[in-house]
């Protein structure tokens, strides 16, 4: 079982993120360090509707990973995820790929179809209605993944069009970085997954939840003829209270199918935290 760790980059410095992933980097039973992608905080006290109104300070998840390139070796750097409003699909390619190079083949990339209303009421970035972004979301990964593997790549779709359009160099990884899709919709987000993940994320939820949805999975992978064993299935647990929980519940999960576990931290970012858990990870994940 896989086993690694997110920070949210937020409320803290860039001296503290960088001592939290070295750790990290040092221990080696965590596979993916990941960040997330957005520019307000998303949780904290006092704030509203899932956000902070724009109150305290957020590292940018791309140029983020881009950084750690250089400082943690070992350690493979995830997005947990980016939004596909934020950028056109072919510029996040590009992005993936000089990432992808600069880190040796060591990036995982996870795509969603976004929900921060506030932050794109803030910048002047539209946030269109649910169904549009899951139609962007599925066009989203069909360029990235056409930009990566072609030479060239034409496509003509509702949202974006390319003509004989390039990504050179292309990544390290063959045949492209790792796709993860997370969430947990049955009607579009499962059925993105099925059709282009490498690694589906369910981002919460109790074991009997992971599940069902994995059923569904395999439903929408069964009627595109792809092997769901294609997959990698993971769960994301906050991971800042008892060490002890987390593993009882990460031997939950992964008796329910899960196959990776991610702990997320939230600041004030502590490396002895990594540790603890670490301790009592290595029983259960073997």
């Amino acid at each position: 079982m896989r086993v690694s760790f997110q920070t949210r980059p937020q409320d803290t410095d860039w001296p503290t993120l960088v001592d939290f992933w070295r750790e990290g980097d040092r221990i080696d039973l965590y596979d993916v360090a990941w960040t997330f992608d957005h520019f307000y905080p998303t949780v904290g006290a006092g704030r509203v509707g899932g956000m902070s109104q724009g109150a305290g300070p957020v590292f940018e998840g791309w140029t983020m990973l881009a950084a750690m390139t250089g400082i943690v070796h070992r350690l493979r750097l995830g997005m947990l995820v980016s939004c596909v409003t934020y950028r056109h699909p072919a510029v996040l390619a590009n992005m993936i790929a000089t990432i992808d190079i600069a880190s040796g083949g060591r990036l995982e990339v996870g795509l969603g179809a976004g929900w921060a209303e506030e932050e794109h009421l803030a910048y002047g970035i539209p946030l269109p209605p649910w169904k549009e972004r899951f139609d962007r979301l599925e066009e989203t990964c069909a360029v990235i993944d056409s930009l990566l593997t072609n030479d060239t790549t034409d496509f003509s779709g509702k949202f974006f069009t390319l003509h004989n359009a390039r990504c050179d160099p292309k990544p390290i990884q063959k045949p492209r970085p790792p796709i993860l899709i997370g969430g947990i919709g049955e009607k579009r987000t499962l059925k993105v997954a099925a059709r282009w993940a490498d690694h589906w994320n369910l981002p919460g939820g109790e074991p009997d939840v992971l599940r069902h949805k994995l059923a569904v999975l395999h439903e929408h992978c069964a009627a595109i003829g792809r092997d769901p064993a294609a997959i990698e299935v993971s769960i994301k647990l906050k991971a800042d209270d008892d060490p002890g929980e987390f593993a009882d519940l990460t031997a939950q999960y992964r008796e329910a199918g899960a196959q990776h576990v991610i702990a997320q931290f939230v600041a004030p970012f502590q490396p002895a935290k990594l540790g603890a858990l670490a301790e009592k990870l290595r029983p259960v994940v073997g």
